[in-house]
């Protein structure tokens, strides 16, 4: 498992996707955080401050849904997948290597960026006691949205191998993570806030991102529910289906 780790890490970096999406995820969701945090003068709680200033994560969170439909798609399009899939007897164990890497490196820039962004609310928002970083509601909004951005990451991987395309990974992971829930929450109906709810929108600290707003234990059941049933039947499919 730690060489098929290692040559995992060796083919996200050494392709350009990689950067890319990455350089826009931190550069969208760290922009709009301090853009945000410099337009609220003032906020009654730290933690309510931080949420202000990870207003961009909401945006910049499409770039993990490329990024994780790419780590593996791409493998497909370019037929490089076969050459790893033949070398490697169990073929979940080469998607698991995979999405551990994708994962974690989404984790380490989600962090990184969070903690950036709560900076920037210390730094411009005015708030009674100030914004300590090691305040328990703060570390919990921090912590929230790394765990948000890991499974939004992990539904992307699963998408990909499941579909095998990019177009339509992306495609899906796009409207199932930011295009219906608000679509289904200005309906205004029982029905359509349910629906709503039972999908994966991005979290933004502890509230959702344009839809129907859930407890966070609520918020992240569902999209973890999204995340690894896609990644087991994608890992299943992946089993049985003829390269």
């Amino acid at each position: 498992m730690i060489d098929l780790t290692a040559s995992g890490w060796i083919r996200l970096r050494s392709v350009r996707s990689t950067w890319w999406c990455s350089a826009v995820y931190v550069v969208v969701a760290a922009g709009f955080g301090w853009l945000a945090a410099a337009g609220t003068p003032s906020s009654s709680r730290a933690d309510v401050a931080v949420e202000v200033a990870l207003t961009g994560f909401g945006f910049a969170q499409l770039a993990l849904v490329v990024l994780g439909v790419l780590a593996v798609s791409a493998e497909f399009g370019t037929g490089s997948a076969v050459s790893a899939l033949v070398a490697v007897p169990r073929r979940t164990a080469w998607l698991a290597a995979t999405t551990a890497v994708v994962v974690a490196w989404a984790a380490l820039v989600t962090a990184l960026v969070a903690v950036g962004c709560a900076v920037a609310a210390r730094a411009l928002v005015a708030v009674p006691g100030g914004v300590s970083l090691t305040d328990p509601a703060v570390l919990q909004d921090l912590g929230l949205q790394v765990a948000g951005a890991v499974l939004v990451t992990v539904l992307a991987v699963g998408l990909g191998v499941l579909l095998r395309s990019t177009a339509g990974g992306v495609g899906l992971g796009i409207a199932l993570v930011f295009v219906l829930p608000p679509v289904l929450a200005v309906g205004g109906s029982r029905w359509t806030s349910l629906g709503s709810q039972a999908l994966p929108a991005l979290r933004v600290g502890r509230e959702s991102f344009l839809a129907v707003t859930t407890t966070w234990p609520v918020g992240l059941a569902v999209a973890g529910a999204w995340a690894v049933g896609a990644w087991v039947l994608g890992a299943l499919l992946l089993e049985r289906r003829d390269l």
